[in-house]
């Protein structure tokens, strides 16, 4: 199951789609997509591509055939560029065939029962490297094949080619990671309405043109056609609506912000994207999380690019996405090293001097060095834009990929490390880098530093967001008191991970800190805030608080409506009720989290506690067992289950499960509740060494030392519990216990 967790995290939230056959004829009677079948209001705001040309001809043509332009077609001669000449293709065991049939385009393949069948080709789905297939399904869903087709090498291949998913897998591509409706409509087609019925299970989604149009981008053009015709225009008079987005007149961060809602790995929170707001109205981007990123900031999983350039020095001083890349044509600029020299002095980096390799060599390569890349999704080579400084230092201590090794595989990072220090001498330019990637991989002395990224401007705002939701993680006056004070910082993402920091702050913190906030100008933060108010009595707000309240969380739980058909968004909603007290919706989220993912670890692991909590010890312990099942390495289960199990007097089982969450987590609660199950199975020894292994990482830990002292005087060992009383005792001189501890061991 590891493996399928692995997976899980790293889907790439893109496209994905297929059909039985059976139901065809019934889901194209039932369900329509397309212009004609979009609302009257849509077909009166877009006015298509072709009427864009009139005026703006030269941007046209570059669209025209543009990855944006040919981003989801109609399954036709023309569009479609896999092989259906009865070609056969076969992946961990299974044969999927591709062939034609009165000028219509099929697969026979694995349906979601395990049996083969004949799916109809309806779409097909981008162009290069690759091009996908998206096929219908019963309940007005389109499914995407998991087999696609090499644009580069013209030949059919697997997208997920190391094992073969079960039918009833999350990831199959007859389920739901696979469904375009959810996953992938919302950027690979113009003004895209989900319409998701979650009392059927289906969607009517609608479209108001079939591709990434001028005007998913500029929005609705009506207005702006007709003011373009209009005596006002002609007379140079400015009319309020006439005016579309996206313009050449905005800011950098505006602009980029407007790209990264499709470039961008993140969670939408709005039905539709109307070009209201800012972006944090409409979508949630990802910190720099691990399984998305490396612990430096690297790219690791699919993230699109936003989160990484917003790391660059580049985002920082106002550098755009259209200074290197035409966005209608979407090429670049330049090419090779002239790109960069548009901005960078070439007669001081283009140099040996500066790269140390052969001109016009790979090695002399900018790109290479400052954006090494990884390839997505079979073919797709993307390149990481935090344009960073390639450090095998810290490769040589954390693990993480850099530039120099990936093109010199055969040397190691400490080869690489030397070359860099005898090149550029021993110093390194100040990076969030080493502070986060020490961080995120358990060095807590890296806390400190942790605490001054955060707030300080010269920090990406993305670093800080992270950093706060480690902070979060480890509550001290310290932590608490920067969290405290992120609230109030400019940045939506910042403001937004400081109130999820807040999830274990008391009642009064929370009330006293996040109400205030409840009347933000951004739907994401206030909606958060709802979020995490909403175990604390309604009665403790007044007048406009609490209608400031009751509105918040009315526009959360539409947010949960809006991910209804996701398993996270689920889940995220049985939290919302569990938090509320509502037990009853909380049990049917989560297992409808489970319906829809039952590979997915966390609703067992919620389901456990609230069955806990109704002292159902039996079940919650089945859940437990089930979450570790699912994830061996899921420590919040370990611990819990390793707990319930004490309780329910099966101590060597808690034993087994208390030992294993210590030893991945290095919580020293952990550490301290694994050598108490150690001692009471009269294992002194090992109890002993799980005691000092917690100390090992909080030396002061009061709990840790007054469980070592016991074991000692219990162990008749009082030569070596008194020095550890007497720290005890300058610790807390007061502590009546501390004292008693003395008696006991002299």
């Amino acid at each position: 199951m590891s493996k399928l967790l692995k997976r899980r995290s790293s889907i790439v939230f893109l496209v994905f789609a297929l059909g039985l056959l059976g139901y065809i004829v019934t889901f194209l009677q039932n369900c329509s997509f397309g212009t004609e079948s979009a609302g009257k209001e849509i077909k009166e705001e877009y006015i298509g591509n072709v009427q864009c040309k009139n005026c703006h001809e030269e941007a046209y043509k570059d669209w025209l055939g543009s990855h944006h332009g040919l981003a989801m077609q109609e399954a036709t001669e023309e569009t479609v560029l896999g092989n259906f000449n009865n070609a056969s293709f076969t992946s961990n065991g299974l044969t999927s065939r591709f062939f034609k049939k009165d000028g219509k385009f099929f697969v026979n393949t694995e349906g979601p029962d395990g049996r083969l069948q004949d799916f109809e080709v309806k779409y097909t789905f981008g162009v290069f490297p690759l091009q996908q297939y998206l096929v219908p399904f019963p309940g007005g869903r389109l499914q995407c094949l998991l087999t696609a087709w090499d644009s580069k090498a013209d030949k059919w291949f697997d997208l997920m080619p190391d094992e073969r998913l079960p039918t009833d897998d999350w990831l199959h591509w007859t389920k739901g990671s696979m469904t375009w409706n959810a996953m992938c409509a919302d950027c690979h087609s113009t003004y895209l309405e989900k319409n998701y019925d979650e009392q059927t299970d289906s969607y009517n989604t609608q479209w108001a043109i079939i591709d990434v149009s001028c005007e998913a981008c500029h929005g609705p053009g009506r207005q702006h056609m007709a003011y373009a015709n209009s005596s006002a225009y002609k007379r140079g008079e400015k009319v309020e609506g006439a005016y579309l987005h996206l313009t050449a007149g905005i800011s950098s961060k505006e602009q980029v912000e407007e790209c990264a809602r499709c470039h961008s790995r993140r969670g939408q929170i709005s039905e539709v994207f109307d070009h209201t707001g800012v972006l944090m109205d409409h979508y949630i981007p990802s910190t720099l999380r691990p399984g998305l990123y490396y612990p430096d900031g690297q790219i690791l999983d699919e993230v699109y690019v936003y989160g990484s350039f917003l790391q660059s020095k580049m985002y920082r001083n106002n550098v755009r996405c259209s200074d290197c890349h035409n966005p209608h044509s979407l090429k670049l600029k330049a090419v090779g090293n002239e790109l960069c020299g548009k901005c960078h002095e070439k007669e001081k980096y283009d140099l040996p001097e500066h790269h140390f390799h052969v001109q016009g060599t790979d090695g002399a390569s900018c790109i290479n060095c400052h954006m090494p890349g990884k390839y997505y999704m079979g073919n797709d080579f993307r390149r990481d834009h935090s344009l960073r400084v390639p450090r095998p230092d810290l490769s040589v201590q954390f693990g993480v990929p850099n530039a120099c090794n990936g093109c010199h595989s055969d040397k190691s990072p400490e080869w690489a490390a030397e070359a860099v220090r005898r090149w550029y001498g021993p110093e390194r330019a100040p990076h969030f880098s080493p502070t986060l990637a020490a961080a995120q991989t358990g060095d807590m002395s890296a806390l400190p530093g942790l605490m001054k990224m955060v707030g300080d401007t010269s920090q990406p705002e993305i670093a800080q967001a992270t950093a706060l939701g480690i902070l979060g993680n480890v509550p001290s006056p310290e932590t608490n008191r920067k969290v405290i004070s992120a609230l109030q910082n400019d940045n939506a993402l910042i403001r937004y991970s400081a109130i999820n920091a807040m999830e274990h702050f008391s009642v009064e913190d929370r009330l006293r800190h996040l109400t205030p906030l409840l009347r933000d100008s951004v739907r994401a933060v206030r909606t958060q805030v709802a979020y995490q108010l909403a175990d604390i009595d309604e009665g403790l707000f007044q007048g406009e608080e609490r209608e400031a309240l009751h509105q918040a969380k009315k526009e959360f739980e539409e947010i949960l409506r809006v991910q209804a058909d996701f398993p996270f968004g689920q889940l995220m909603r049985g939290q919302y009720f569990h938090k509320m007290g509502n037990q009853e919706q909380a049990e049917q989220a989560y297992k409808e989290a489970l319906r829809q993912d039952p590979y997915m670890p966390q609703p067992y692991a919620n389901l456990a506690n609230l069955y806990y909590a109704q002292g159902k010890n039996q079940q919650a312990k089945e859940q437990f067992e089930m979450a570790v099942r699912m994830d061996s390495n899921f420590i919040d289960a370990h611990y819990s289950l390793g707990l319930l199990l004490a309780e329910m007097q099966d101590l060597p089982g808690a034993e087994a499960h208390l030992g294993r969450a210590a030893r991945l987590s290095g919580n020293p609660r952990y550490y301290y509740n694994w050598g108490l199950s150690l001692q009471n199975l009269n294992r002194p020894g090992e109890a002993e060494k799980a005691f000092r292994m917690g100390l090992e990482i909080e030396p002061g830990s009061e709990a840790l030392l007054y469980a070592l002292a016991v074991l000692y005087i219990q162990q008749k060992e009082k030569k070596k519990a008194m020095p550890i009383v007497s720290q005890l005792l300058q610790i807390n001189p007061q502590s009546t216990d501390y004292h008693n501890l003395m008696s006991a061991a002299r």
